[in-house]
C-alpha cells in the first residue's frame, strides 16, 4: 500500500518550508548555495510495513547525512486520540505506530494523524541546522552568523601555559 507521503506532509505535518517529496521522503533546501538538505522521512519499525516515527537528517550534497534523529509518534502524541479510542496503552504491539499492511484500504494508514507536535519538533531541528527557516524571527541574543568573539585558538607550543 503506498505511504501518501506528499498528503501526510501537506495535510498532517504542514510544514512552513518549501519542499519536494521523493520516495517516501520529504526534501528541504532552505539556502541554494549551501550544500545543505533536511530529509524527513518514515522511521521503520523491525516489523515490515510498521512505522514509529519520522527520521531527520542534515544531508550533505557530497558528504551523505551529518546528523540524524528519530522523532517517535508516541513521544509527539501524533496517534493518541487513536490509540485512546481502540484502547492501546503504551507497550502494547499498535501503540503510537501505523502500518501500510492492507492494500485493499484507500484511505492512507495513518489518518487521523495529529501532526501538530511533530511540526514543532521538526521546526525547532531544522532551526538548529538552518536558522530563520521557520519563519520566525531569531530569538534574541541568538546571533543567525558566525560569533561575534572567537574563542581563542590553542597555543602551537608543545608548552603548557597558565
Amino acid at each position: 500500500m503506498p505511504l501518501h507521503t506528499q498528503q501526510f506532509f501537506d495535510d498532517v505535518l504542514q510544514l512552513p518550508f518549501e519542499g519536494t517529496v521523493l520516495g517516501d521522503a520529504f526534501y528541504a533546501t532552505f539556502d541554494t548555495g549551501s550544500p545543505l538538505r533536511l530529509r524527513v522521512e518514515f522511521a521503520r519499525t523491525i516489523t515490515h510495513g510498521e512505522y514509529a516515527g519520522l527520521r531527520l537528517a542534515v544531508v550533505h550534497a557530497e558528504h551523505g547525512a551529518i546528523d540524524t534523529t528519530i522523532l517517535s509518534f508516541a513521544d509527539h502524541g501524533t496517534f493518541a486520540r487513536r490509540d485512546a479510542r481502540l484502547d492501546i496503552p503504551p507497550g502494547r504491539s499498535g501503540h503510537g505506530t501505523f502500518r501500510d499492511w492492507h492494500a485493499q484500504r484507500s484511505e492512507p494508514p495513518w489518518k487521523g494523524a495529529d501532526g501538530a507536535e511533530l511540526r514543532r519538533a521538526i521546526e525547532q531541528y531544522a532551526e538548529v541546522w538552518f536558522p530563520g527557516s521557520s519563519g520566525r524571527p531569531t530569538a534574541p541574543g541568538r546571533a543567525v552568523g558566525p560569533a561575534a568573539h572567537a574563542a581563542p585558538s590553542p597555543p602551537r607550543s608543545g608548552r603548557r601555559t597558565r
